[in-house]
C-alpha cells in the first residue's frame, strides 16, 4: 500500500476533532512529500538535525513538531522552524525555548511531557513537577512561549488496560492544571497529546485531541 493509502486509513480512524501528526523520523523526504501531497501539515520528528534537514527540502506550511527528548543546546537550531515542542520536561528548557523564541521574534508553542508509563526509559515530569513549574513565578514571566497542554507517552505492553490507565492519568492530570491554573497567554491548555500507532484509538477514547503516528503511515522505520 501507498503513502497516501496507509495516511488515509489512519485518518478514517480518526475523529475530526483530532490532530494527526504523521512521525515521520527516519524516513525519506520523497516519503515524506507523498503525505504532503495527500494533504499531511503536521509532522513529527524525533531529533533536531532531521528536523532541520527535511525542513530545508520539504515545503515552507510544513508544521514541524518535535517530539524527541531536547537537549537546551539544540533549541537555537529549530527556534525559527518548529511549530510545537511536545517534550518539555524541564523549567530549564522552557527558560532556553523562551530565550530563543525571543530572538527569534516569535513565540513557540509547547507541551509539557509527563512521565505516565510504569517504564523507566521514558522522560517527562511528574504530577507534582508539572504543578510547580506552572506554579513557578519564573514560568509566568516568559513572554515568548505558550503552554498548550500535555504529552504522554503509555507503556509498551500488550496489557490494555494498563495502557488505558496511564493515559486516563494523563486526562485527569490535565482537567486538574485547566481548572487550578487561570489560562493566560502562556498557558493555554487546549492540547492532550497522547497516542500513537499501536494504541492511538485507546487514546482517543481517553480523551486524546492529538495523536502521533509514524509506522502506521510510513511503515517500519529505518535506523540504518
Amino acid at each position: 500500500m501507498s503513502v497516501a493509502e496507509q495516511l488515509k486509513q489512519v485518518q478514517d480512524r480518526i475523529p475530526a476533532h483530532v490532530t494527526l501528526v504523521a512521525v515521520s523520523k527516519t524516513h525519506p523526504v520523497e516519503h515524506i512529500l507523498k503525505a504532503y501531497e495527500a494533504g499531511q501539515r503536521n509532522f513529527g520528528e524525533n531529533k533536531v538535525q532531521e528536523l532541520t534537514a527535511k525542513a530545508s527540502a520539504m515545503p515552507g506550511d510544513v508544521r514541524w513538531h518535535l517530539i524527541g527528548h531536547l537537549q537546551s543546546n539544540k533549541v537555537k537550531y529549530i527556534a525559527q522552524l518548529v511549530h510545537m515542542i511536545h517534550s518539555v520536561d524541564s523549567l530549564k528548557l522552557l527558560k532556553e525555548i523562551n530565550k530563543r523564541a525571543s530572538g527569534a521574534e516569535r513565540v513557540i508553542d509547547c507541551l509539557l511531557q509527563v512521565h505516565i508509563a510504569e517504564e523507566d526509559t521514558k522522560f517527562g515530569l511528574d504530577e507534582g513537577e508539572v504543578e510547580l513549574l506552572l506554579a513557578n513565578p519564573v514560568f509566568w514571566e516568559m513572554n515568548n512561549i505558550r503552554i498548550k497542554g500535555l504529552m504522554g507517552m503509555a507503556t509498551f505492553t500488550e496489557d490494555q488496560s494498563q495502557v488505558k490507565r496511564e493515559f486516563a492519568s494523563l486526562k485527569a492530570l490535565y482537567e486538574r492544571l485547566k481548572l487550578k491554573f487561570e489560562a493566560d497567554e502562556r498557558w493555554q491548555p487546549e492540547v492532550l497529546s497522547m497516542g500513537m500507532s499501536g494504541d492511538f484509538e485507546l487514546a482517543i477514547e481517553e480523551g486524546s485531541n492529538m495523536v502521533r503516528v509514524g509506522s502506521s503511515i510510513f511503515g517500519a522505520r529505518d535506523y540504518a
